[in-house]
């Protein structure tokens, strides 16, 4: 007989599990609605992948795993999508969170699926791919996606595969009849996993001797493979994944560390099958064997359910008398939670559903004082301190509770079971590690936070930084300019600009030289024959502005420009009046100030009008650029005043002869250019920012000036 070694501390309830071991395992239907959590398994919770209305097959992915430590859910019947929406889940707090509602058509309509014949053929990415897909998670109570725990690196070598049958918590037989009756698919699906982590020294099936028949059954289906079925005596929590590989090996799975880091992998022989059901049959983790059991109960048994199924559809079909049920639990009397409801969905890690009177399993009594017995330590698994942890945790001392290593606590109750004065230790330590969990994940985000506004504030410091050094350099290059114009020595700024624009086309006619011949046979040849029109056209710019300077800034007045005057302050007139008109009706305390403006506008509005009228009787012969601007009406509304505007532009621009509408851009450009020069030298003056881009923007126009006075050169050399 193989030896195997004793864990430390443990306890000996009631077993309580032949009630739910006299019939077979059996269908439980389809229920008239099923419910799918999206996070049925520890990680990232699935995301929807179908839309209310939509149809779908048995098996059918309903929700896509997001992340590396997620897994999909898939529908365990045909029907149609009702509801994606919150509802109540298992959780010991209660909570509610997404599912998927589907509405059963009782076809039980299968997607298309199929196996792999030889698994062996297969590489391990590729089988490790398809458990992922098939939405496996360990069933024994943990949830861990099964892809991620057989993700085992090349380099590391696993020397023992361990398959967990224990099932040692009182009431649970879901996996002792699974090994009873389906031990042939246990086996296989074993294969299966030797393959893909190829266990150098052996792979073992261990199972508490409180189970012969379960034992009897794997042995025959083992017979001839390299599978080791390990009998042991029963104790709770003998289950635990590090209690059963201390059971099984000897060897401890050091504090916060995993079984990988000392050669071993564990799997529970529920998750086993449905890797075997997965690789060679091609079906997705849409069922699971589910005991439902305890005297509120007429019929205690093990069902296989259909994921979704609501907990009164099962218990509806067993008898259940809620009057005589003390309190409904998911999962077993030691490690499992209270549900709220009756309409808690079964999901991947529901084993049980335990339905007790109260002669069963009386409710609490009150927690009395600790008498500091020692009792919880002696019965302590992972040999921890319970009673030092409890004074910890109600004193909320986080850092103690990790020094004593409360993350390494297993929640398995055998601390409360033995506690004379009833202290409910498991919830203390519960509700302290979801608050410690909490709090590192604050501190992460604080971290966070903290380096973004570090590392923004250090942005602006240099941002601020290099915009003074620039307006200090852009103040002192003004400076030293007024300085050079006023001892004569520095050339006028006009003609420094388009001296410039000069230079940036030379430079691309230069440019294209190198990148094509012809090209630059055409484009360099007109700057060097010696015409010496664009220098014309510069020094017209520059008499021309200097002729301005001279007469005091100002040029005679056109009936263009004023024409656009008396549009531009009719346009305020009527935004003035509109004003007015508001606030009369709202009896605003303004009333005086918008009056005001509006007569200073409407004196303005006449002033230009005169000077409009008094200039066409002066000037019969000059006729407006654009006449069908004349007939614009504005309307107060800018959006259309704007597009009457411009379309009064185009008629006016269609009407034009060519030698008009060069006249027109020349002078438009020029007094675009003013303007732009005059924001520069403000700009200038106040160290603004803007400065660099004004000064770029005016290079610009003087180039473009300089290519409409020289178009309207040829073409008067033309005609």
């Amino acid at each position: 007989m193989r030896k195997t070694w004793n864990i430390h501390g443990g306890i000996h309830p009631a077993e309580n599990k032949q009630q739910s071991t006299q019939q077979p395992i059996t269908s439980a239907g389809i229920p008239e609605l099923l419910v799918f959590p999206l996070s049925q398994h520890i990680g990232t919770p699935a995301t929807p992948v179908v839309t209310v209305g939509q149809r779908v097959l048995k098996g059918e992915t309903i929700a896509s795993g997001k992340g590396f430590v997620s897994v999909p859910v898939h529908a365990s019947t045909s029907g149609e999508v009702i509801a994606i929406e919150s509802r109540p889940v298992p959780h010991p707090s209660g909570m509610s969170a997404r599912c998927i509602v589907i509405r059963p058509d009782g076809r039980d309509e299968w997607i298309k699926h199929r196996g792999i014949a030889d698994f062996r053929s297969s590489d391990k990415a590729e089988l490790l791919s398809l458990i992922r897909e098939s939405g496996i998670a360990g069933m024994g109570g943990a949830g861990f996606p099964t892809a991620v725990k057989l993700s085992v690196r090349d380099d590391q070598n696993i020397e023992t595969l361990i398959i967990n049958g224990t099932e040692c918590e009182p009431y649970i037989t879901a996996d002792d009849m699974l090994m009873r009756e389906r031990a042939d698919e246990i086996i296989a699906g074993t294969a299966i996993l030797q393959h893909l982590i190829n266990p150098s020294v052996q792979t073992l099936i261990g199972v508490e001797d409180n189970k012969p028949e379960a034992i009897a059954a794997l042995q025959r289906a083992a017979q001839g493979s390299n599978i080791e079925i390990v009998s042991f005596p029963t104790k709770y929590p003998s289950g635990g994944e590090k209690q059963l590989i201390q059971i099984l090996t000897g060897k401890e799975v050091p504090s916060g560390g995993l079984p990988a880091s000392i050669g071993i992998v564990c799997q529970n022989v529920g998750t086993t099958v449905a890797v075997y059901r997965a690789v060679t049959l091609g079906e997705p983790l849409i069922t699971r064997i589910t005991t439902i059991t305890g005297s509120a109960c007429q019929q205690q048994r093990n069902f296989e359910v259909l994921l979704g199924t609501p907990v009164k559809y099962l218990l509806d079909q067993c008898g259940y008398n809620a009057q005589q049920c003390s309190r409904l639990i998911m999962g077993g009397p030691m490690m499992g939670f209270t549900l709220g409801c009756e309409d808690i969905p079964v999901v991947k890690t529901t084993n049980c559903i335990l339905a007790p009177t109260a002669t069963e399993i009386s409710p609490p009594s009150p927690a009395q004082a600790c008498i500091r017995c020692g009792l919880c330590a002696e019965a302590c698994p992972v040999s921890l301190l319970p009673q030092q942890m409890y004074w910890f945790a109600r004193a909320k001392e986080y850092d103690q509770l990790e020094e004593h290593k409360l993350m390494d606590c297993i929640e398995c109750g055998a601390c409360s079971y033995v506690c004379p004065s009833n202290i409910p230790l498991v919830q203390y330590y519960r509700a302290s590690k979801a608050e410690i969990r909490e709090l590192k994940q604050d501190a992460i985000k604080a971290e966070h936070s903290k380096a973004r506004f570090e590392a923004r504030q250090e942005r602006i410091e240099r941002q601020e930084a290099e915009k003074e050094a620039k307006r200090i350099a852009r103040k002192a290059a003004a400076e030293a300019r007024a300085a050079g114009g006023a001892s004569g020595d520095k050339t006028d700024a006009i003609q420094a600009a388009i001296e410039r624009a000069k230079a940036k086309k030379a430079g691309n006619a230069v440019a294209s030289t190198s990148t094509n011949n012809m090209a630059t046979k055409t484009s360099v040849e007109p700057l060097n024959s010696g015409s010496d029109k664009p220098l014309d056209a510069a020094q017209a710019a520059i008499e021309k502005a200097k002729n301005k300077r001279a007469g005091g800034g100002a040029e005679a007045p056109t009936r263009e420009s004023l024409e656009q005057a008396l549009a531009s302050i009719e346009k305020r007139l009527n935004g003035a009046k509109e004003k007015l008109q508001q606030a009369e009706q709202q009896g605003s305390d303004k009333l005086d100030a918008f009056r005001i403006g509006v007569e200073k506008t409407e004196a303005k509005y006449q002033q230009a009008k005169t000077a409009l009228d008094e200039f066409i009787q002066a000037n019969p012969a000059q006729q407006s650029a654009a006449p069908a601007a004349e007939k614009v009406k504005l309307t107060g509304d800018a959006a259309q005043d704007a597009i009457a505007r411009a379309l009064a532009k185009r008629e006016a621009a269609s009407t034009m002869t060519d030698e008009e509408r060069l006249k027109n851009a020349i002078s438009s450009i020029g007094k675009r250019l003013d303007k732009a020069r005059e924001k520069l030298a403000l700009a200038e003056n106040e160290g603004s920012d803007t400065a660099t881009i004004l000064a770029e923007s005016i290079s610009k126009l003087e180039g473009k000036l300089i290519d409409a006075q020289q178009a309207f050169d040829e073409y008067q050399q033309q005609n």
